[in-house]
């Protein structure tokens, strides 16, 4: 389809915020407000964790009723970051960040009236939209607020640090929430946070926008939005049912690509694209990209199966699990406030690669550790692979002055994507090769020799509901093998998503141009 009619490019890439009239105070200031939403947009993202056993039991879903709850969050953010970041170009960052906390917020009060499964899907899929508003454009806001190279790592580091904090802290929030409250209590703590940031970034968040952005694209946000959404949905099907041979699913994924492509097509056409692809164009911009997708994909999984490790094989609480979580972000926090002055020491290409490289060594000491794992074992690999992703912050900031003002907003969008792609393909494809391996184990084990065939379904397709039965039936020997087997399948995932992490460093290594210097204008 040819390209929809536009401004000339240069009138089109003319930025209108006066991001250099913003006082340092203003700046750093609006850098708070925008540090704190990240933090609750993360925190909600693994309260849910822990608030889900309780919310299960009371609304009794069905089990796909319960992938709809975890899955409506990701599948709308992701269909409409692209949408929404260009949205915010052209109507104004501030806006759409404030309307962002708005339905963040309200969408959390709703649960007071939710008393369904189908209630809470549609509260979850309005958080999604909340948070599609709110996380590309904090970070493009960041862009534009601070135009100096240097300042710019700096607070890029600080977001990372948030963000990891923020991912840790919901297990245990969670955990204490429900210790005195119900399962409400996860989505109401967003609701005085929300309300706070609304009224702080209306009084301190200053505007901007991108003038003469051209016509809106509809077809392209469509075409942006389904293939988003078809794609990612089919991905979360085929790792759910552990199977490519699965009709709807393929069909999906076909028709998501189709779309997808049909989108960059329209886009690299248009001399006023809704998604600038022609950033890929830098070879920074490519590699913090890459690091992004790379590493979730590898860290993702292998973090899930290790919060249920804790918690059912080596006997942690909830609480006690997100306190054993804690290295990880702790290490993460600190690395990524020391990635920018360390950048500037031994080079940026050198302090990303060089940390998804020791991100991977930690993944690899979880599954190369010989005889029983050990939790000392566990908390050294997770401060390694805090440390490791703290580098993240580096690869923000690359993306970042490699996009000028007016592409802030297409950047931010990118980067969000491939969070989010590489969060899903992981949990798909090394959960299935983790669940593969897990009903291989328990079936070499022959535990479940005599177990009518639908109870030997279930022991293999879940760990909870082996220890469950086990339980049940007073069956020892069930739950020891199924936890051996789990351990196993873990360890291997672990090998793999470490093995990843390093070949994603090298590529990221040498990807980047020697002597890249985040403290140098680009644009």
């Amino acid at each position: 389809m040819p390209p929809t009619s536009r401004p000339n490019a240069q009138q089109a890439e003319a930025p209108s915020l006066n991001t250099r009239s913003v006082s340092q105070a203003r700046a750093w200031g609006s850098l708070v407000i925008l540090l704190a939403s990240m933090f609750v947009i993360s925190m909600d993202m693994t309260i849910l964790n822990i608030a889900l056993p309780s919310m299960a039991a009371e609304l009794q879903p069905t089990s796909d009723q319960q992938l709809w709850i975890i899955d409506i969050y990701s599948l709308v953010l992701a269909g409409l970051l692209v949408s929404f970041a260009a949205i915010a170009d052209r109507w104004g960052r501030k806006r759409m960040l404030l309307l962002g906390y708005l339905l963040f917020g309200g969408a959390s009060l709703l649960v007071l009236i939710a008393n369904s499964t189908e209630g809470v899907i549609l509260i979850r899929g309005l958080l999604g939209v909340g948070g599609a508003m709110i996380m590309p454009t904090t970070i493009s806001m960041i862009r534009v607020l601070f135009p100096d190279p240097r300042q710019r790592a700096t607070a890029l580091s600080i977001w990372a640090a948030i963000a990891s904090l923020g991912a840790a802290a919901g297990p245990l929030v969670g955990g204490v929430l429900l210790e005195h409250f119900s399962w409400h209590a996860a989505f109401l703590i967003n609701v005085p946070l929300m309300l706070a940031g609304v009224i702080a970034g209306a009084l301190v968040l200053p505007e901007s926008r991108v003038s003469n952005p051209g016509r809106w694209d509809f077809v392209a946000a469509v075409l942006s939005l389904a293939g988003m959404s078809l794609f990612i949905w089919a991905i979360k099907i085929f790792g759910a049912r552990a199977t490519l041979a699965a009709p709807d699913a393929l069909v999906a994924f076909s028709l998501g690509i189709v779309l997808l492509v049909w989108f960059g097509v329209r886009c690299v056409r248009s001399d006023a694209p809704l998604l600038d692809l022609r950033l890929f164009r830098s070879r920074p911009f490519s590699a913090g990209i890459i690091a992004a997708l790379g590493s979730m994909f590898a860290l993702v999984a292998a973090l899930l199966l290790l919060a249920q490790w804790m918690q059912l094989i080596d006997g942690a609480t909830p609480v006690e699990a997100g306190v054993r979580l804690l290295p990880i972000a702790v290490a993460g926090a600190i690395a990524s406030l020391a990635a920018p002055p360390l950048a500037r020491l031994i080079g940026a290409r050198a302090v990303l690669g060089g940390g998804l490289g020791v991100a991977g060594i930690g993944m690899l000491l979880i599954g190369m550790q010989p005889g029983e794992l050990s939790s000392m074992t566990v908390i050294a690999a997770l401060a390694l692979i805090g440390a490791g992703t703290g580098s993240l912050a580096i690869g923000s900031a690359m993306i970042m002055q490699a996009s000028p003002e007016e592409k802030a907003g297409s950047a931010g969008a990118l980067e969000e994507t491939s969070y989010e792609f590489g969060s899903v393909l992981g949990v798909a494809i090394l959960g299935s090769i983790a669940a593969m391996l897990y009903r291989t184990g328990l079936r070499a084990s022959e535990a479940t020799q005599g177990l009518p065939t639908e109870l030997q379904r279930q022991v293999e397709d879940s760990l909870g509901a082996a220890d469950a039965i086990a339980g049940e039936l007073g069956m020892p020997g069930l739950a020891e093998q199924a936890g051996i087997a789990f351990t196993e399948s873990m360890q291997v995932t672990g090998i793999v998503g470490g093995i990843m992490m390093l070949a994603v460093g090298l590529l990221v290594f040498f990807l980047t141009p020697k002597g890249t210097d985040l403290g140098r204008a680009t644009h």
